[in-house]
């Protein structure tokens, strides 16, 4: 088993995270959780201690730092898969993760993904208060979480669409010249009219996933189910058994075939949204898209709060609470914050 700690008295988002695995403990695509008990932190106050399933592989970040900066196409398809398929669990149960990226996707011994790090999970619909402060990783965030301060479904998807860019290529989605630049690509996210780089190393199937899943109306933006019937994904049997060239470079759990049992049973490939005969639409707001030329005169969307772009990430510059914009890196690592006895630790566990 992992453990995650911390005092009592500051263990909100370890309870909240082991009371949405306990309600979504049915899907293999996420890790699980054990419960928990208290235990003696110090003289004054008890640690609160989360027991989660132990992956041996480390992030999905290590994997591909690992395997020299990107992965091969038939793996990302397939961990891609076993993402959409851990999404669409997490939205039919009515939560919305909010911080999909390549450090919150583990990977098992059986060379599997599963999702992490459920903390900032919200349920669907429920309004979150009049701070501004941001929920999630910026470069990861979708345009309506920017602007808006929205985050439901479809958000999750365009954060997956990152990972995806990420595996693929070995850069994040976005350029991004360091911290100092971050309120500029806030703005460049959330108001202007400029979308994710597609992996030039993707196939033509690949790119026009990532351009499903980086469409810039939530609306429009595909769901984890219509994706899942999308060719880039959809036949998880058919990805080649024999790129073992192309695998070597990962390690060997990684390199081998996902266990198909839990996949969806494959459906004629969409071409487009009506192809979907039983799609809803998840009913969010449009954002508005707008040049750098007219930003100050953007109006707000129905139910918006700012006045305009340069005034929302005042607010997120200036508000209580700002994020730590040092844990942004796409390069992920653990930090022991407490240690008990003498236990050896390998170099490459977390």
């Amino acid at each position: 088993m992992a453990v995650k700690s911390a005092p009592l008295s500051q263990s909100s988002f370890l309870q909240h995270e082991e009371a949405i695995l306990t309600r979504l403990q049915h899907c293999p695509h996420l890790i699980r959780c054990f419960g928990h008990d208290l235990a003696c932190f110090d003289a004054k106050e008890q640690s609160y201690n989360l027991f989660l399933e132990y992956a041996s592989g480390g992030t999905l970040s290590d994997v591909v730092r690992r395997a020299g900066g990107s992965l091969p196409e038939t793996t990302v398809r397939r961990f891609t898969r076993s993402l959409l398929e851990g999404l669409r669990s997490i939205h039919a149960e009515g939560y919305v993760h909010c911080d999909i990226k390549l450090q919150n996707i583990l990977v098992q011994s059986d060379g599997d993904v599963r999702i992490a790090d459920f903390g900032l999970a919200k349920k669907t619909g429920d309004k979150l208060d009049d701070c501004p402060r941001l929920r999630g990783t910026p470069i990861y965030m979708s345009p309506e979480s920017v602007a808006r301060n929205e985050y439901e479904a479809p958000a999750d998807i365009w954060s997956l669409g990152c990972a995806v860019v990420e595996m693929a290529s070995g850069r994040p989605a976005w350029r991004f010249s360091g911290h100092g630049d971050v309120w500029a690509l806030l703005l460049r996210i959330g108001f202007g009219d400029e979308l994710p780089e597609i992996a030039v190393e993707l196939s033509d199937e690949g790119k026009d996933f990532l351009r499903r899943s980086f469409a810039k109306d939530p609306d429009k933006r595909w769901t984890a189910e219509m994706l899942l019937g999308h060719p880039f994904v959809a036949d998880s049997t058919s990805f080649d058994d024999d790129n073992d060239d192309a695998d070597a470079v990962l390690p060997s759990f990684v390199s081998g075939t996902a266990d198909a049992g839990c996949c969806t049973p494959v459906r004629a490939s969409p071409k487009g949204i009506l192809d979907f005969s039983r799609w809803v639409s998840p009913g969010s707001p449009s954002p508005s898209t707008c040049s750098a030329a007219s930003l100050e005169s953007l109006t707000p969307s129905p139910g918006c709060c700012y006045a305009s772009p340069t005034e929302r990430i005042s607010d997120l510059a200036t508000g209580q609470g700002r994020p730590d914009w040092s844990c942004f890196s796409s390069v992920g690592f653990w930090i022991d914050v407490r240690q008990v006895g003498l236990v050896p630790k390998s170099e490459d566990s977390p």
